[in-house]
């Protein structure tokens, strides 16, 4: 009888093993389609709305479920505080990692994490780019009635530059400039996003604002029609069409050395308004994300609505754009910390 109550329960554990095992196996051999059907992907921002980061959310949101196999629903989250920091905090380290969720941050989280390592909490080289959709050219814009609207008048008089916190681009470039370049500028942090900062700029509460080109363009056509904007420096690694006569930070300090670190600073405009997926996520699934998004970009409805938004679109892949965030990683150790003094020198005097 022991015998066979033994036998019994091996065969009840092994008829277990079997069920659990089957009811394994399809989640396991699941496709990008199966795990997707039925979704929601969510593409969180750390800005609230109203800039580029939406504007290219939302377009991806009202258009990339097409091509993404399944059709999964997709939403845009704000989850605006500290320059975008709190939103990448959150998202490399609770966000879902089975490809439901997709960030789109700041282009200088790679910045943040190395010039600012108490405030950049996460690892960049842990996550993955899907896909960007345009460079991000910075625009110093100021209104024409600032103290100093041109280059050399900034070096000589003080202007009033305002930001939206102290990782984000709109306070690393002009930082970088009045430490390695001379400028006077006089940096105000605080706006929660680039529409409150214009607003200041207009009622004259501040002089002058680094943000992105594509947000003036969009935004602002009036004021930079009839010059009460103007357009003074840009940050990037090249020239902008629209700004060919403005020159880049670079070209505005001495000496060859000085000139790589602010280049160092200002590289994320390569990578610009990209998608990003959080660590862990399967490589099936990545594959469909990015394939969906170079699919996106050349379609005719997707490129219709981005030029009736005002949307730039100069698209790179996720593994161009993965290569661009790998050559700020490995950047020259002396660049690095030379840049981290530099952005850190305006912040010690805010102490």
């Amino acid at each position: 009888m022991n015998e066979i109550k033994t036998t019994l329960g091996g065969l009840a554990i092994a008829t277990l093993a079997v069920i659990c095992g089957l009811g394994a196996a399809p989640a396991a051999a699941q496709t990008p389609e199966q795990f997707y059907k039925d979704k929601t992907i969510t593409i969180v921002l750390g800005h609230p709305p109203g800039g580029s980061y939406d504007l290219y959310a939302r377009l991806a949101a009202d258009h990339m479920k097409r091509f993404i196999p399944g059709n999964p629903n997709i939403i845009v989250q704000h989850r605006p505080g500290g320059g975008g920091v709190a939103a990448v905090r959150w998202f490399y380290a609770q966000a879902p990692r089975d490809g439901t969720a997709m960030g789109l941050f700041t282009e200088t989280i790679g910045h943040t994490q190395l010039l600012a390592p108490e405030q950049g909490k996460w690892k960049l080289e842990e996550m993955t780019y899907v896909g960007s959709f345009t460079p991000s050219n910075a625009a110093f814009v100021v209104r024409k009635n600032a103290p100093a609207i041109t280059a050399d008048g900034m070096r000589k008089t003080p202007v009033t530059v305002a930001c939206t916190g102290v990782n984000s681009q709109s306070y690393q470039y002009p930082a970088s400039l009045k430490e390695l370049g001379g400028f006077k500028f006089i940096i105000v942090c605080g706006y929660p996003g680039s529409a409150e900062v214009m607003l200041a700029v207009h009622r004259a509460e501040a002089d002058m604002f680094s943000g992105s080109w594509h947000v003036w363009r969009a935004t602002q056509q009036a004021g930079l029609k009839d010059g009460s904007l103007i357009p003074v420096i840009q940050g990037g690694l090249k020239r902008t069409r629209d700004l060919a006569n403005v020159p880049l930070m670079q070209e505005l300090v001495t000496g060859e050395r000085t000139k790589r670190i602010i280049e160092f600073i200002s590289a994320g405009s390569a990578i610009g308004r990209a998608l990003i997926a959080p660590p862990g996520v399967p490589a099936d699934r990545i594959a469909a994300l990015r394939d969906a998004f170079d699919k996106l970009v050349q379609d005719k409805a997707f490129q219709a609505d981005a030029a009736k938004r005002s949307a730039d679109l100069e698209p790179a892949s996720g593994a161009v754009v993965q290569g661009y965030s790998d050559a700020i990683a490995k950047a020259p150790k002396d660049i690095i910390e030379a840049a981290a003094v530099a952005v850190a020198a305006e912040k010690k005097k805010k102490k």
